[in-house]
């Protein structure tokens, strides 16, 4: 090993260190069979871009320094940063009630612009895209947010929902009198000096990256089509590159003049009832939170069709760590390649969270019998079954897919559990009503669901 993993990163020699992560950036992308791929570390003192392969299977376009790739989820803390910037100017105030802006929410009149941009305003994911894409903003949120559809009390669970930034999408819209996408550019991108790039937008003036899947009968790899509606935009609509997603980091971390130091702050601060289970150890105003090593990181992740994106930004010591892989395998290469940093520069990035039982004590980690979890629970028009196999140990479906074995645990915590491999991942955790102490909902994979009704 050419660098000892505690020495810091500014005393090891800058020509070696971008060979090795080039050459393990390389051999990772082949593993995985991920067509292309690129990453940025910037340390404070020292910035490394790398990339690999090529942007789209079909043509055999190279991977460049600014091909942009669709960023998926990552898009939102991009429209989070908007509105905090809106709010430093003192057009709104995340404690403003968010149908006092946008009048399609008066169904759930208590919920906040802080609530909102931290996904603790109880409202559900919203519908796929194909149904999205048949209406507008105002009815799609009106048809979702409804008071019937809330999931729980405003500011006292979490529950990713991507109709939540459609909503702030439609906030920055109504203060500042343009659509979101020159909003983004005007206030945002190009401040950052990020060439914009939009789903959809076949005028982009940069090159762009497509998603790929692997055909699991050849072996092949494949473009795949993207598919979101326009009004999700404020959602996932962004392309980007590692470069462009650390200058997002770098502002962050309180290291751009763009957001304000304070705003930057405020971004990244745990937020209250922000406990987002399999996703991250907590949520701001936009980012995600992550504990490593005693430090609180910051950061999202991003799949759109194909692509996996990922950003970690460290405040403390200013490091930004930026990654984009153009197929589904990518989630996999960033793991690993996180592993691979920790090893080449003694920086362990936060890539994903742990199992339950990696992440427990042992007497925490002993599974249990579940058996009240059994039954059939909402997000909006989304259906999970928590169903008992004949020995008692429970599964999830999600609308009528494969059920995958669940793992439980005595805080009510679980893993999923992979079928052909018997590896646990991550899953979520189940509540208990405070007044009767029933299980009466299930959080899986970020996303929190009501019981309606028995298994």
């Amino acid at each position: 090993m050419l660098y000892s993993t505690t020495a810091p990163v500014r005393e090891r020699a800058p020509f070696l260190l971008p060979r090795e992560l080039q050459e393990r950036l390389d051999a990772l992308a082949r593993e995985h069979r991920v067509p292309g791929a690129q990453l940025v570390l910037d340390t404070g003192s020292q910035v490394i871009a790398l990339h690999t392969g090529t942007a789209d299977a079909a043509t055999g376009a190279p991977v460049t320094a600014d091909t942009a790739v669709p960023l998926g989820s990552l898009t939102k803390p991009y429209t989070a940063a908007l509105v905090m910037l809106l709010a430093d100017d003192g057009d709104l105030d995340p404690e403003d009630l968010v149908a006092e802006h946008l009048p399609e929410l008066r169904q759930l009149p208590a919920v906040t612009i802080r609530q909102l941009l931290s996904h603790t305003g109880g409202l559900p994911t919203g519908p796929d895209s194909d149904t999205a894409g048949r209406t507008t903003p105002a009815h799609y949120l009106a048809a979702v947010c409804t008071a019937q559809d809330a999931l729980f009390p405003p500011g006292t669970d979490f529950s990713y929902s991507n109709a939540g930034y459609v909503a702030a999408g439609r906030l920055v819209e109504e203060v500042t009198g343009m659509p979101w996408h020159e909003a983004v550019r005007t206030l945002l991108l190009e401040p950052l000096g990020t060439v914009p790039a939009l789903l959809g937008d076949p005028a982009a003036a940069r090159p762009v990256a497509a998603g790929h899947a692997v055909n699991t009968a050849t072996g092949r790899v494949r473009p795949v089509r993207q598919n979101l509606a326009p009004l999700e935009a404020p959602a996932g609509a962004l392309l980007a590159s590692a470069t462009d997603l650390a200058a997002l980091g770098r502002a962050l971390a309180g290291r751009s003049e763009l957001l304000p130091k304070d705003v930057a702050l405020a971004m990244r601060s745990p937020q209250p009832a922000a406990r987002p289970g399999a996703l991250a150890d907590g949520w701001g105003l936009g980012p995600a939170l992550f504990r490593q090593d005693g430090l609180l990181w910051c950061g999202h992740d991003g799949n759109a069709q194909g692509t996996s994106c990922h950003l970690r930004v460290e405040p403390d010591s200013g490091v930004v760590v930026a990654f984009t892989g153009n197929a589904g395998a990518a989630t996999a290469l960033w793991r690993d390649l996180a592993e691979e940093l920790a090893l080449l520069t003694g920086i362990r990035v936060p890539a994903a969270m742990a199992p339950v039982a990696q992440r427990a004590t042992a007497a925490q980690s002993a599974p249990v019998a579940l058996p009240e979890c059994a039954g059939t629970y909402a997000n909006g028009g989304i259906r999970y079954r928590v169903a008992l196999e004949p020995d008692g140990s429970p599964t999830l479906s999600v609308d009528g897919d494969l059920a995958i074995p669940l793992r439980c645990y005595p805080d009510l915590s679980c893993d999923l559990v992979d079928p052909d491999t018997g590896r646990p991942e991550p899953g979520g955790r189940f509540h208990r009503d405070p007044a009767t102490g029933a299980i009466d909902r299930v959080q899986i994979s970020g996303r929190t669901a009501r019981r309606i009704g028995p298994a």
